[in-house]
């Protein structure tokens, strides 16, 4: 057998077993092993403190640090810097929200082999709260970035169009634009929580609505859209474009950010696996690439549309005609 056959098995396998991995991270952050582990503890000690039984506790935290989440001197183990960092909570860049939302897909991919043979989506419930925690812990990797490449000459009113938690809204208010967040009624208690403490507040207005069914309101000068076509098919989604156009004020500007995918939908891998996640999740969703976001937008009847590229994602603009 020839090297790069023993390198195909070993991708074979590697994939296969990928999810050992997965479930072993998901698990510790579950059962909040990342907070106790701020200082050095026995497996026994953090069984106790736990309530888990102390010979599985220490097996988990071996393979823990085999991944590289944990430090292990003696027999005491302690976060690393990633897991200081990221999966402690209270932390600026806390991830750990996110994960609890992955923990609830883990149950619905384990059902991809019906649904592939159905075209239905898994109908396990989920916990909205981690979900849109979540996408907090994902947007405040990336807001500032994405909120400093939209240029906001002549925006005075911002639209944030399915913003959930409210991360990207409080970017565009520290620009001392006023924004109005329209989001489901039960996603702004959540919203709420995080938009609270920061002292640009004030410039933030909830609207309770589905902006598929429900009144968005009009006025604004710029509409946002992060990462809320994917969960749609192509008519859906030119109908939502169209939509935000009704709202915005002629000439005004619709900003759309997506997960990157190329004309084939065959990379990025993320991308590509993202499209997945919209088929066990959605009945219609998957991911787009820049050129059928264009389609959409031109469908919709904007214009000067263009993209701008960032590590994971893409943001497309266009503009609303004039007259």
């Amino acid at each position: 057998m020839t090297l790069k056959d023993m390198n195909g098995i070993q991708l074979i396998r590697r994939i296969s077993s990928g999810y050992w991995a997965c479930r072993l991270l998901l698990t510790a952050s579950k059962y909040d092993v990342f907070e106790l582990l701020e200082k050095p503890m026995t497996a026994r000690a953090v069984a106790g403190s736990l309530s888990l039984d102390s010979r599985a506790t220490e097996i988990l935290l071996d393979a823990v640090t085999a991944l590289g989440f944990l430090r292990k001197s003696g027999n005491r183990y302690r976060n690393s810097r990633v897991s200081s960092r990221f999966l402690v909570k209270g932390k600026p860049y806390y991830q750990g929200d996110i994960l609890m939302h992955h923990a609830f897909l883990y149950e619905r991919w384990s059902e991809l082999d019906e649904i592939v043979k159905t075209g239905r989506p898994s109908r396990k419930g989920r916990d909205h709260s981690s979900f849109i925690k979540g996408m907090h812990n994902i947007a405040s990797l990336r807001s500032k970035e994405v909120i400093s490449l939209i240029n906001i000459d002549g925006v005075r009113r911002v639209m944030d169009l399915g913003g959930g938690p409210g991360t990207y809204s409080v970017e565009f208010a520290k620009k001392g634009l006023d924004v109005t967040l329209c989001d489901l009624k039960e996603t702004f208690r959540i919203s709420e929580e995080i938009i609270s403490s920061c002292r640009f507040r004030g410039k933030v207005s909830f609207l309770p609505a589905d902006f598929m069914t429900d009144d968005i309101g009009s006025g604004y000068d710029l509409v946002f859209i992060s990462q809320i076509i994917h969960m749609l098919g192509e008519k859906d989604i030119v109908r939502l474009f169209r939509k935000a156009g009704r709202s915005l004020n002629n000439g005004g500007r619709i900003v759309v950010q997506e997960l990157l995918v190329n004309d084939r939908h065959t990379g990025p891998l993320q991308g590509a696996l993202f499209a997945v996640n919209m088929l066990v999740n959605t009945g219609g969703g998957r991911t787009y690439s820049p050129s059928e976001i264009s389609g959409f937008l031109r469908k919709a009847g904007y214009t000067s549309v263009r993209k701008t590229l960032l590590q994971e994602t893409v943001l497309m603009e266009a503009r609303k005609p004039a007259g």
